[in-house]
């Protein structure tokens, strides 16, 4: 073994003759073991959120919309759809016909955004139909009829099989037309347990056509998938210029990247944060090991005339240092990997004692707390806390170092 290692894992493990010093160290590790957990959690839940919002959005919304200028329909879409199937990086695309509506049930009422689609080809843009519980995809599929937002099936008390109405503006240039009603049965209720769930609604393409007066060939838009998502801006659209209509589209990034943008803000804040909370931490480790060369002046005073180094006794020290910072770390990394297996378990029994969701499915894109750990930031955290400890050892092992063995032996 190391000789300095040695001696400073001997001091480590005694008794410290000031109790102070003890005492200095403890809360030094507390310190350093919290900082340590609490960024690990929250790099955690930072990666939970991403995942999620990776399966929930980018999963379900599309990569991309093409819609017509000025709010008309898309017309001979089939054309358009073709054209667009060969684009490079383009996987899938799928017609719609989309409207805003207002859904009632006895006396309540909700407004929704209602899309016309066929769903063999939505599936191939997107994961709806995993989101559909039980068997209403299949029903839906099979049947027709509306895929209610389990939001807004919550709010409006409507199950599957139950008759709403929905209110469907009259588009004829009278102001005072009117809105259509038409009774239309719940075939299944979506739910992806965030935000979408109280604005979304899905029927067939064909019946939304005919509440809409649109031809057979008349759409609204095109959903687009695409193979790498997060490089919208590299596709090239060129082969659409020659089309005879107006044609816009949007992008996910336009709708959604704010929360990706706000994710990744966060995460380097918390990080900035919880790094200068470690480094403070550390730095008690500076009054630790001063107390300490104080402490163990008459050991330094005796080795010294044994013959060791200046060297010899700056490595104790760091190692000393070195120790105190892991001995946290260690404890650190422990609590912050449990809390971060366990974060949406323990968060889900907060909500039952308190009795109230701490995140709203109505404002935020999820309605639980997720996490996912990732082993790299368990290294880096680690590394981080380290390298602070070494830093924070380097001052004190220097004054252990130029100790002068002659002044301190003349005083016992």
């Amino acid at each position: 073994m190391n000789t300095p290692f040695f001696i400073s894992w001997r001091y480590q493990r005694a008794k410290q003759k000031n109790r102070l010093v003890s005492l200095i160290a403890f809360f030094s590790t507390i310190g350093i073991a919290l900082g340590v957990a609490v960024l690990i959690l929250g790099l955690s839940a930072m990666n939970g959120f991403e995942r999620e919002l990776n399966n929930r959005i980018l999963a379900v919304v599309p990569h991309a919309e093409i819609t017509a200028g000025g709010g008309e329909p898309i017309h001979q879409y089939s054309t358009l759809a073709q054209t667009i199937s060969h684009i490079p990086d383009v996987k899938a695309v799928s017609p719609y016909v989309g409207f805003t509506a207002l859904v009632e049930n006895g006396s309540k009422m909700k407004v929704l955004q209602v899309k016309g689609i066929e769903p063999t080809a939505q599936s191939a843009v997107s994961s709806l139909d995993k989101f559909v519980l039980a068997n209403g995809w299949q029903n839906f599929t099979q049947q027709g009829g509306l895929v209610l937002g389990y939001g807004i099936a919550k709010e409006l008390d409507v199950q599957v099989g139950d008759w709403v109405t929905l209110l469907i503006s009259q588009n004829n240039g009278d102001e005072m037309a009117q809105p259509m009603r038409e009774r239309i049965q719940v075939s299944g209720i979506l739910r992806l347990d965030g935000q979408l769930d109280h604005s979304y609604a899905l029927m067939p393409m064909a019946q939304a056509q005919q509440f809409l007066n649109y031809q057979p060939d008349q759409i609204s838009g095109l959903e687009i998938k695409v193979a790498h998502p997060f490089a919208m801006q590299n596709i090239d659209y060129s082969s659409l210029n020659n089309y005879p209509q107006l044609l816009n589209l949007t992008s996910w990034m336009s709708k959604f990247g704010y929360m990706y943008r706000d994710i990744q803000l966060v995460r380097t804040v918390m990080y900035i944060a919880m790094v200068l909370v470690i480094g403070v931490a550390c730095f008690n480790i500076v009054s630790t090991l001063i107390m300490a060369v104080k402490d163990k002046a008459g050991d330094i005073a005796i080795m010294r005339t044994l013959g060791a180094n200046s060297q010899f006794i700056k490595r104790i020290f760091v190692w000393y240092g070195l120790q105190a910072g892991m001995k946290g770390c260690l404890i650190g990394i422990v609590l912050g990997v449990f809390l971060s297996l366990n974060l949406t378990a323990l968060i889900q029994g907060l909500e039952q004692l308190i009795g109230r969701k701490l995140l709203s499915d109505g404002i935020y894109f999820v309605d639980f707390l997720p996490s996912e750990l990732h082993w790299q930031d368990v290294i880096l955290v680690l590394l981080a806390a380290l390298i602070l400890s070494l830093i924070a050892s380097l001052y004190p092992a220097s004054r252990a170092a130029k100790l002068q063995p002659a002044q301190i032996l003349s005083g016992y």
